[in-house]
């Protein structure tokens, strides 16, 4: 970034290098890293101030961040973010192409064999209850919606196992309607950045939402979920090759060691295939790696 800006506290903060291998800290050793911010209040300004510097600064590391779920319109998105529960976007992705080509409208579905979706949808786990999920809902696009997804809040949470989660994917990556997307990953990033201390997602959702323009609030929820999956892990964090280290209160939980935390990154930070069969073109030109079909290698 090559700027210096206050963090709030009338302190400094280092500019942070883009590259997560190199922006572990000095060189002297894993233990002279960034350290943890004091526990000492901050003040509503000053979060605000972090908060959005944090999220320019994923802008810039991710500027390629999307939905890692394939889809090609409303229907196939509120489908597969439906099958994305407890399982990987990955073999979500690796799953619904032989779904879509067997029933590519919500009326095919509706009227689906559900012995036949079962069998196609077994990869992704839960099969039965998503089987029941995903005709159900599209018995209700048919019966209530005219066969049509709809593009509002209240409409979307009525469907059959459509959250409110859900519903803002499908919100701001099919409509361009900016919602927050409350996933694990999402909550367990926001609480080690001390952005709230909320442990509901609707509260969550309230609590970041308050930190940033509505406009932010759909590349933020990208921003943070890449990051929480190629960097910030549930059990090992990658500390000593993380971008933000110098931002976040929590540095130390996980490795700081630039070396071993460089082994602990995912995906196209780590070298390694993304979660999407057909990922947008400025993925692919920023570095990153298609994941490969169902079945194959």
């Amino acid at each position: 970034m090559g700027e210096q800006d206050s963090d709030g506290s009338g302190k400094k903060v280092k500019s942070i290098k883009k590259d997560p291998a190199k922006a572990a800290g000095p060189k002297t050793g894993p233990k002279t890293g960034p350290k943890a911010r004091p526990k000492s209040a901050e003040s509503h300004t000053a979060l605000v101030r972090r908060a959005r510097r944090i999220n320019r600064e994923l802008a810039e590391i991710y500027p390629y961040a999307h939905p890692e779920l394939d889809f090609e319109n409303p229907f196939q998105l509120v489908v597969a973010t439906v099958l994305s529960a407890q399982t990987t976007d990955l073999r979500v992705n690796q799953t619904t192409p032989a779904l879509f080509a067997k029933y590519p409208t919500p009326e095919d579905l509706a009227a689906a064999d559900p012995a036949e979706v079962e069998e196609i949808l077994r990869p992704c786990g839960f099969f039965r209850a998503k089987t029941r999920s995903v005709i159900g809902l599209s018995k209700a696009l048919v019966e209530d919606f005219g066969g049509e997804v709809p593009g509002k809040l209240e409409d979307l949470v009525k469907l059959p196992g459509v959250g409110r989660k859900t519903a803002f994917v499908v919100l701001g990556n099919a409509f361009g309607r900016p919602g927050i997307t409350v996933d694990t990953h999402f909550q367990r990033l926001v609480r080690r950045w001390k952005w709230t201390e909320e442990t509901e997602p609707d509260k969550i959702e309230a609590a970041v939402g308050a930190l940033f323009p509505k406009k932010d609030w759909t590349d933020l929820s990208h921003h943070v979920i890449w990051h929480g999956r190629r960097i910030c892990h549930a059990r090992k964090p990658a500390c000593g090759a993380c971008p933000i280290a110098p931002l976040c209160p929590s540095y130390g939980e996980g490795e700081t060691d630039p070396e071993k935390a460089r082994k602990l990154l995912k995906y196209e930070k780590g070298g390694f295939p993304g979660q999407r069969l057909n990922p947008p073109q400025s993925y692919l030109d920023a570095g990153g790696i298609a994941a490969p079909p169902l079945g194959a290698g």
